[in-house]
């Protein structure tokens, strides 16, 4: 496609259980991508398409991101579903990453919960420009109003309803499009056949009043559609020019609705997607320029510009390792070489595909602002790729992890392919980390939650054969220093010919908030020559790799060199490495180290009937709750939590609530472990020691 204006790449995200794998499921069978559709949880065991994982069936969850491409009349649409779990948040992180616009995903009934804000975040991290869909309407208790509401107030977005619903709950019919002022209803088995009617008497007020509020916020960004307004001239032109113009500044959300599982308001969600979201041109991306001291510079999508491209997913499947790249500027073509800038490898493109789910299409060329995939391209999540020049994009933001446990193969046989499927997990997900303790020699596996590991533990199983017996979940504990120790080490060694001197003088403090670890020289005179700095900053950084209380790395440590010295002879790189290692451990117990443990924001939500019994469960947990909210039988609680406090409590939640309440957790931030809590772990600590 020469066109790029007619291109648009979306992603549509939400909390979990919003409704997107439907919506993208109606949207691929509206758009003639599929001739049948089937359910998330469907009874002909099926599945919706792009769930092409088996665990995702069984589980009714999307698990990865898929990519897929359809048309919708003279527009190509390259789609990512990602998934609403918080443990696979890295999926939703890298797709909006390569991105130029979004559908946020809202549950009718729920509104804006947990997730919705995670990946709101998201959204304003990569400046996406993004259109709101209210899912569900037909469901008991849905409430547009409402939500649009939510929108304003929690997301702090300038969202604006550009339908009202006909009906709600099993009365929905369909919408009334606050543009053309007519009443569109969708027939047929499975609403293919959109019909614009008259607005229903009964609901001609609110559509005036809805409309009148519609134009006023919509006028801000258009001085030609103000004056339509006063001369009372509007045409719908005129309102579509103005909320594209709102949409690409950030600063204006419209709001669609319908319900994607009975079949209603599809298709204007697609003519929005077309009319209102930024093809690749009006969006601004940047790279660095290799050449030039990493200076900033703009990449403009443009195909005959020279080529550049993010690799931004890896899939290692049964035909080798597929990579998803998104062609930012310049055309790739099956044959071309291209050079890795991380690695400066210069590799052969041998397969060009573009992704419909797990299925492909062989294609010969792709352009800028396309999403396809490569086969047999070594590289890894966020690497650059161009045809020369030395370009790179920006990379994603990877959370840290915050879960590990240790995995162990039942059988010598089974070792070898468990090793082949962690080197793979580990390419393919960022958040996904792997290695052996030093001390137990236990294969550790960490992530972002239970479910993210529990998930890959079954990938071995199913895709590697390898049954695999699991350790009992361990925290990612940190220590940290809590006041001033100062040091003042000298290393000598003598073991003849030249041995080693060198002494470090400074102190150890807690860094600001945020930094992980600081090193700043105030040596003056030339006590320590300059070329041995960086290797006494070198030998700090590998003394915070483990700390003295339990072992665990140190964060949040600034170290101040202030003086020291060196000999013309025994001196070394070597000898200020150890010099400032030892120093380290000299400081460090007189700085009151403490334990770090990781806290999680907690969002419970379920029938209010149950809040105390929730309020209990996370109180029992060290957790502190920071508020709770009530509406039409429905309750939320926000709290932080140890996440050490919080294994098993699915279990208790069901119970507690009969099995209607659902909660979501993610990483908040490093916090010091109460002091008995802190006695304990070190104890514990001292026992494996020994063991």
């Amino acid at each position: 496609m020469k066109d790029l204006s007619h291109i648009r790449n979306i992603g549509i995200s939400a909390h979990i259980d919003s409704g997107k794998t439907t919506l993208t499921e109606r949207i691929l069978y509206y758009t003639g991508k599929i001739h049948t559709v089937h359910e998330v949880r469907g009874k002909d065991d099926v599945g919706a398409t792009m769930d092409s994982m088996e665990l995702e069936k069984e589980r009714g969850i999307t698990i990865q991101s898929a990519a897929t491409y359809a048309t919708w009349g003279d527009h190509q649409i390259n789609i990512i579903d990602t998934p609403g779990h918080v443990d696979f948040t890295i999926e939703v992180e890298r797709a909006l990453r390569v991105l130029d616009g979004a559908i946020l995903v809202l549950c009718g009934v729920a509104g804006v919960q947990s997730q919705s804000m995670t990946v709101d975040r998201q959204m304003r991290r990569y400046n996406v420009p993004r259109i709101a869909f209210i899912n569900k309407l037909d469901r008991s208790g849905a409430n547009p109003t409402r939500v649009t509401q939510q929108l304003r107030d929690k997301l702090r977005h300038n969202a604006v309803m550009m339908q009202i619903p006909i009906g709600l709950e099993d009365q929905h019919q369909g919408v009334i499009d606050l543009v053309s002022m007519k009443a569109i209803y969708f027939e047929g088995d499975l609403g293919n056949s959109v019909v614009e009617k008259p607005i229903p008497e009964n609901l001609q007020a609110d559509a005036e009043a809805a409309r009148e509020h519609m134009l006023d916020a919509v006028s801000m960004f258009s001085e030609e559609l103000m004056e339509a307004i006063l001369e009372e001239n509007v045409t719908e032109e005129q309102i579509h020019h103005a909320v594209r113009e709102g949409v690409l500044s950030l600063e204006l959300t419209p709001v669609f609705m319908g319900s994607a599982y009975k079949n209603k308001g599809v298709q204007k969600l697609l003519d929005a997607v077309t009319r209102y979201l930024p093809a690749p041109p009006d969006v601004v991306n940047h790279g660095v320029d290799l050449s030039a001291n990493e200076a900033e510079v703009e990449i403009h999508s443009d195909a005959s510009k020279p080529l550049v491209m993010l690799a931004f997913k890896l899939d290692d499947g049964r035909y080798g390792q597929l990579t998803y790249v998104r062609v930012y500027q310049g055309t790739l073509s099956k044959g071309d070489a291209i050079i890795n800038q991380r690695t400066g490898k210069k590799v052969k493109v041998g397969r060009l595909v573009r992704m419909h789910s797990d299925k492909m299409e062989d294609i010969d060329a792709a352009a800028a602002g396309d999403i396809v995939a490569l086969f047999g391209i070594d590289c890894a999540s966020g690497d650059t790729f161009t045809a020369g020049a030395q370009l790179a994009m920006s990379s994603m933001h990877v959370p840290a992890h915050v879960i590990e446990l240790s995995v162990e193969a039942k059988d010598k046989k089974a070792v070898d392919n468990m090793g082949k499927a962690l080197g793979r997990f580990v390419r393919e997900d960022p958040t996904f980390r792997t290695w052996v303790s030093e001390e137990s020699g236990e294969t550790i596996i960490a992530g972002m939650g239970e479910l993210h590991l529990e998930v890959y533990v079954e990938r071995m199983r199913r895709e590697y054969n390898v049954e695999v017996m699991t350790g009992a979940p361990r925290v990612a504990y940190r220590e940290c220093v809590s006041r001033k120790g100062e040091f003042n080490y000298t290393h000598k060694k003598q073991t003849g010919g030249s041995g080693q001197y060198a002494k470090v003088m400074g102190y150890i403090e807690p860094a600001e908030e945020g930094t992980d670890f600081e090193f700043t020289s105030e040596v003056r005179g030339g006590n320590i020559p300059t070329e041995y700095i960086p290797a006494c900053e070198k030998g700090f950084k590998t003394a915070i790799g483990k700390g003295s209380l339990i072992g665990a790395p140190v964060i949040g440590t600034r170290v101040v060199l202030q003086d020291g010295q060196a000999h013309s002879v025994d001196s070394s790189d070597m000898a200020f490495q150890t010099a400032a290692r030892s120093a380290f451990r000299e400081a460090y117990p007189k700085a009151k180290p403490v334990v770090l443990e990781p806290l999680m924001s907690l969002t419970v939500e379920g029938p209010s009937e149950f809040q105390g019994a929730y309020i209990k469960a996370i109180m029992q947990r060290r957790g502190m709750v920071n508020g709770t909210f009530e509406e039409d039988g429905f309750s939320r609680v926000d709290a932080d939590v140890p996440l050490a406090e919080m294994f098993g409590f699915a279990t208790e939640l069901r119970s507690c609530s009969q099995g209607k309440a659902e909660f979501t957790m993610e990483f908040n931030k490093y916090a010091t472990v109460p002091a008995e809590v802190q006695t304990t772990l070190i104890e514990k600590a001292r026992e494996e020691k020994k063991d």
